[in-house]
């Protein structure tokens, strides 16, 4: 089951479908509905600027099959700390749809039917490249993509947020990112040790313990593999979803915890202000 799939997705998604969301029912209430139109077509280029940039993304490490343990060893290191900065950045809005709605007013106001549209294309674009970019660490963190449950998580989030708008549940959306980003800073860390590893693997980083402990189970007479490898059912489950290691070396392990002191220091930092 593709768990960690589906959790990005449908944090990602349903952050997109609350932003247009949001957007739309602003210009809905004012009166200003005919400026639609301008946030659907910002929203149509972001996803296709989103789409582009996996196919970039799969285009280049196809490029770098040579150096593939470097190629993908920056790509998950990167990939940890641009996902931190977005989590870091929807921690410090006190409120989300006040935000937005202020862009709108001003981008009505001005008249800028052209700003409009760059104000929901980078509203969407910032989500769309959230999501290229952890999908296409996990696919290099476990080895494969569960596209369907990435597919079923969006339609998920979207099915909520309509939910949402048409008042059939209340959600405490402050509650909502704070748990879910929890989730994607676990998932966030578990990147950044296996690109220390791919990292180690291509010789870029030292390596002064190889492996602080070995709980790597013997594959099953059978062929298969035991549950808590990392092939098994729930290990394969955690590599994708916590970065869950059966031999990390002492790199990795430090990069983890450091990683998670370090978010949370900074998560304290910014609720106060």
């Amino acid at each position: 089951m593709g768990l960690a799939e589906f959790v990005v997705s449908f944090r990602e998604v349903f952050e997109i479908a609350l932003v247009i969301g949001i957007m739309l029912a602003y210009l809905h209430k004012t009166k200003n509905w005919q400026y639609a139109k301008f946030v659907y077509a910002g929203m149509t280029l972001a996803v296709v600027a989103s789409l582009a940039s996996g196919w970039i993304f799969e285009s280049l490490r196809d490029a770098y099959e040579a150096n593939e343990a470097l190629f993908e060893g920056v790509t998950l290191v990167l990939a940890s700390v641009l996902v931190t900065w977005l989590i870091l950045w929807m921690f410090a809005q006190k409120n989300f749809a006040k935000s937005l709605e202020r862009g709108v007013r001003a981008k009505i106001g001005q008249k800028e039917k052209a700003g409009l549209v760059a104000f929901a294309f980078l509203a969407v674009f910032r989500e769309g490249i959230e999501l290229v970019i952890f999908l296409g660490g996990i696919a290099i963190s476990t080895g494969a993509l569960n596209a369907s449950w990435a597919a079923i998580g969006g339609f998920a989030a979207i099915g909520l947020a309509f939910a949402i708008f048409r008042k059939m549940i209340h959600l405490d959306l402050g509650k909502f990112f704070l748990y879910t980003s929890a989730i994607l800073v676990l998932l966030a860390a578990g990147l950044l040790s296996q690109g220390v590893h791919e990292l180690q693997e291509a010789k870029v980083l030292p390596t002064s313990i190889e492996h602080i402990y070995n709980i790597t189970p013997a594959q099953n007479a059978d062929g298969s593999y035991p549950l808590m490898h990392e092939k098994g059912a729930v290990g394969g489950l955690l590599k994708g979803l916590v970065g869950y290691d059966t031999s990390p070396s002492l790199e990795q392990a430090g990069a983890y915890i450091l990683y998670l002191v370090a978010v949370f220091a900074a998560y304290r930092r910014v609720s106060k202000k």
